[in-house]
């Protein structure tokens, strides 16, 4: 009897230990996930103040909470291809190049295992969409077509996998708005494939879905509103739709020189001269100085900003001569610079009616290698059809 009741108690007390240790397994698992979170998003806001050190701490620690995880390796990819995208020396950009191609992998891997034995995660579709995004965008670099079309083939899949079984992940909406809206840009045989591999454009869409991520988003708020700033500017041609975001960033991450250039080219667009002059004054009196991040190397970058300004003012000699200082500069890293240099002397020239001379520096503007983006689309559309000033307002 005295037996049985020891028993009794035994497995009272195992059971109640058990109750206790399911619960606060259950109990922890969101916890995790929240701190998992947390760290990511610390991470994200480090990496947009350009805080390289941080960013890989707080990236660091949200991986090692879950290691089977695949959204923190899909963050470090995003990490390490925006690190890739702003390095000036070329070891580092062989060094982040090489990590955010491993964690891409990582990526894929930790998400099939997840999925395999959960085909309800949402959260591992989405992570490895971000990581097939990551790799198309340094495929397009490498102009590897072959790679490009293999990696899309699931991305449009896995988004749509991932916001059907977690619709309250706003996150998604950014690259499905990113996606809608630039293919809707594309031309002739690049959007019909695109459309056939990945989805078909939608620019309102695409803007209504970017909006919606940058207002409801968490990890890629940011991302989303630094995208609307620049297809505002850019492609809408709607600069004063663009200000607040710009504003806004630039506020929240002061050490970002890239906001700071994102606000002189609005503030010219829109025609508020002195604010754009003071813009680029602050920006000319940081390379001066030299204080990290900022470095001599944005010397072109500062020309460039310079002569759009005088552009847009009508004076275009003193912008010609900014534009000619930022051709001087053949730095990989600067082709940007450079192909928005040569459109602007294109369009000097044709506002002065010397068509031959705008068509040679389009054309020069289509040929440097990594200058891909809107400047040379513009390129192309003017070699088509001549730029013609608009009336001053």
């Amino acid at each position: 009897m005295k037996e049985d009741y020891f028993k009794i108690i035994f497995f009272a007390l195992c059971s109640v230990f058990l109750f206790f240790t399911v619960i606060t397994e259950i109990e922890a698992a969101p916890v995790q996930e929240n701190q998992i979170r947390l760290y990511l998003k610390d991470g994200i806001e480090k990496a947009f103040n350009l805080d390289d050190t941080t960013t890989s701490v707080y990236m660091q620690k949200a991986l090692e909470l879950d290691p089977e995880n695949p959204t923190g390796y899909a963050y470090l990819a995003i990490i390490h291809l925006f690190f890739y995208d702003m390095s000036f020396e070329p070891k580092d950009r062989d060094r982040n190049q090489k990590l955010m191609l491993h964690y891409v992998d990582e990526t894929i891997a930790a998400g099939e295992k997840r999925i395999e034995n959960n085909s309800k995660e949402g959260e591992a579709y989405f992570a490895m969409a971000l990581a097939k995004v990551v790799k198309v965008h340094w495929a397009i670099h490498q102009k590897s077509y072959f790679l490009i079309v293999q990696e899309t083939s699931n991305i449009w899949e896995y988004l749509e996998k991932a916001k059907e079984r977690d619709p309250q992940n706003y996150d998604i909406y950014f690259l499905m708005g990113f996606l809608h809206y630039h293919i809707d840009y594309l031309s002739g045989l690049t959007r019909f494939i695109s459309s056939i591999l990945i989805t078909t454009g939608n620019r309102q869409k695409g803007i209504q879905e970017l909006e919606l991520a940058a207002q409801k988003g968490y990890l890629l708020k940011e991302l989303a509103q630094t995208e609307l700033s620049s297809d505002y500017l850019n492609f809408e041609k709607t600069p004063a739709k663009a200000l607040p975001y710009a504003r806004e960033l630039r506020e929240r991450f002061p050490n970002n020189y890239n906001f700071l250039f994102a606000l002189g080219n609005i503030l010219s667009d829109l025609h508020r001269f002195e604010e754009a002059f003071d813009v680029a004054r602050q920006i000319e009196r940081s390379i001066q100085a030299s204080i990290p991040p900022v470095v001599p190397q944005l010397q072109p970058r500062y020309n460039q900003l310079m002569g759009r300004i005088l552009f847009i003012k009508g004076e275009y000699d003193k912008a010609a001569e900014y534009f000619q200082k930022a051709l001087k500069d053949t730095s990989p890293y600067n082709a940007r610079v450079r192909v928005l240099a040569f459109v602007r002397m294109g369009m000097i020239h044709d506002a002065r009616k010397e068509r031959e001379q705008a068509e040679e520096y389009y054309s020069r503007a289509l040929e440097v290698e990594g200058g891909e983006g809107t400047a040379q689309i513009e390129a192309k559309k003017y070699l088509d059809t001549p730029y013609v000033p608009l009336p001053k307002p």
